[in-house]
């Protein structure tokens, strides 16, 4: 499994085969600016939640890759059936078998609406399950003692988690959301973006170290495998 980093809380994901796009807020990235969203590749397209910052380039990618399918909560998959997209329907709790692996829609603990002010739903994050690796994408949220739920079901290979602060949870609760998982290597992302989620990069890494975990922190552009 391969995970591409596109800057703020956006990835690439290559595996089985497949290539997923998650939460892409890319074009109006400064720091991504590097990035062509229009050559990205999707097969699917998965949504944490509504909020511009995760949902700004769904329709030029979807343009781009016309079999595209949205993965979301019922009511993000619904706003995008009604413009012509292709979608499936989850929420929380649920499991769906895709062709390249299994995906639980989870609890996140935060807010959901899209830039026209139409209701999101509740906002979730995703479990996937392959032949290869297990990964747990977050989304935006608190800490939450949900995540302790996650690897009862689930052994984690990797968890990606927000460590921006302010509107998500901190470095501090990510070190401690590490420890619910049973995780010992972590993604972070939704950080430095703007002002409000600057963080101290090397800090950071020696929070998790000081727990005996591995706290990756990729450059946009970059990616991890697993």
């Amino acid at each position: 499994m391969k995970i591409t980093y596109y800057g703020h809380a956006s990835l690439g994901i290559e595996v089985n085969g497949k290539n997923i796009i998650v939460d892409p807020f890319i074009s109006a990235n400064e720091r991504a600016s590097h990035i062509d969203v229009s050559s990205l590749k999707a097969d699917y397209i998965l949504l944490t939640h509504a909020h511009g910052d995760h949902v700004l380039d769904v329709e030029t990618i979807v343009k781009n890759n016309s079999e595209a399918v949205i993965v979301s909560n019922a009511e993000i998959a619904s706003y995008y059936e009604a413009k012509g997209y292709k979608t499936h329907p989850m929420n929380h709790g649920g499991t769906w078998n895709f062709d390249f692996g299994k995906v639980k829609y989870v609890n996140a603990i935060h807010s959901s609406s899209f830039p026209d002010g139409t209701y999101g739903g509740n906002p979730g994050g995703f479990v996937i399950e392959t032949d290869e690796k297990n990964v747990y994408i977050a989304g935006d949220t608190a800490l939450t003692y949900d995540m302790k739920l996650i690897p009862m079901r689930a052994p984690l290979d990797l968890a990606i988690l927000p460590i921006g602060n302010n509107f998500t949870m901190d470095v501090d609760d990510a070190t401690i959301a590490a420890e619910f998982l049973e995780v010992d290597r972590v993604l972070g992302y939704h950080f430095d973006t703007f002002g409000f989620i600057k963080i101290e990069k090397e800090v950071a890494i020696q929070k998790f170290a000081n727990k005996k975990k591995d706290l990756v922190l990729l450059e946009i552009g970059d990616a991890l495998e697993i």
